[in-house]
């Protein structure tokens, strides 16, 4: 097997850091390793297996001779550099919003949609982390019973809006609590002990684009119909790290709560933890700084016909975001597309 040079382009933001802890952890082959970022953080130290290495400032010959590029580091980051990789012959597994609806660019989750990776042009994106976690539990229900309809509810935590935002959420907590004034910045409304039901912009049909990124990006990974229903509600909700998802599905045949249990206790990546007698279902503490996606509350929907509804929790810094892109990268090695 080949071993690539790789670069970590935004390798000191909240994502990049977890991309590097990731590379280590699961032992992704390469010959040289390149830490990037902007000029403001050029000059960091980082200490990665062993060795302390500087982080250098992104400049279009940063690339020469880099066969895979692990980027997050913004849209307009990666807008600007995805030319000057593709044309030094290296791949961009790109974690921003920027190439995920191009339709020359594979959409991929890793162990989900692989075999679109042997499509890329230079160019693979890593989906928007509320989607990435979704996927592992569409993808075996689908094959097993088809999707017809799709509702999807997701709670997700300020990480998924960076460092600021986190910063954000103890901040207003701590004033909160002393009875003093606060003014947000990173959030339209207060964070603290609130939920706001907004994340991105709104658009014409007044759903945000948090929201329509569920339901296009849904459709691109698992090669949905156009016109299947999918609705999704994004809300950003005080905790830190590990989105949740309440998710109802209806089937284009019956499947039953066991039966679903049972293909997700088989599937990649998927933790069923679903004894509600006990209070065992999953919460965002058991999911955060851990792989898995967990899955509970599975139970008969009562709206649809062959309906199913459940509750998923990850940690949406690693699968929603860092872990799948090295999981990609992975892949890209093994599968020699580079």
């Amino acid at each position: 097997m080949r071993k690539p040079n790789i670069a970590i382009l935004g390798a000191t933001g909240v994502v990049g850091r977890e991309i590097t802890k990731i590379v280590d952890e699961l032992k992704i082959p390469y010959n040289e390793i390149k830490f990037l970022s902007s000029a403001k953080s050029a000059g960091t130290k980082l200490q990665f297996q062993g060795k302390e290495y500087t982080v250098e400032e992104a400049v279009p010959e940063s690339f020469d001779g880099v066969n895979i590029v692990l980027a997050s580091a913004g849209g307009s980051t990666s807008q600007k550099f995805a030319p000057e990789i593709v044309k030094r012959g290296g791949v961009l597994i790109d974690n921003s919003s920027a190439f995920r609806m191009d339709k020359d660019v594979p959409l991929v989750i890793a162990y989900v949609n692989d075999e679109d990776l042997k499509k890329h042009k230079g160019i693979i994106a890593n989906p928007n982390c509320s989607t990435s976690q979704l996927m592992l539990v569409l993808k075996p229900l689908n094959d097993v019973a088809k999707i017809k309809r799709l509702v999807v509810s997701t709670y997700q935590a300020v990480s998924g809006a960076g460092l600021a935002a986190i910063n954000e959420l103890t901040a207003n907590t701590e004033a909160r609590l002393a009875g003093k004034d606060f003014e947000n910045k990173c959030f339209k409304k207060p964070i603290a002990f609130n939920v706001i039901p907004q994340i991105d912009v709104f658009c014409e049909n007044g759903y945000t684009k948090e929201e329509m990124k569920v339901v296009n990006e849904t459709k691109k990974i698992l090669h949905l119909d156009e016109n299947l229903p999918i609705s999704c509600t994004a809300a950003r909700v005080p905790v830190y790290n590990g989105h949740s998802e309440a998710v109802d599905i209806e089937f284009e045949k019956e499947i039953s709560p066991e039966e679903v249990r049972e293909i997700l206790g088989k599937a990649f990546g998927i933790t069923v933890m679903d004894n509600p007698e006990n209070y065992e279902y999953p919460t965002t503490r058991d999911a955060s700084g851990v792989n898995p996606v967990f899955v509970g509350r599975i139970r008969k929907n009562l709206a649809f016909n062959n309906g199913i509804s459940l509750w998923c929790v990850a940690d949406n810094l690693r699968i929603g975001a860092a872990l799948n892109t090295v999981r990609i990268c992975k892949k890209v090695i093994e599968m020699d597309l580079f």
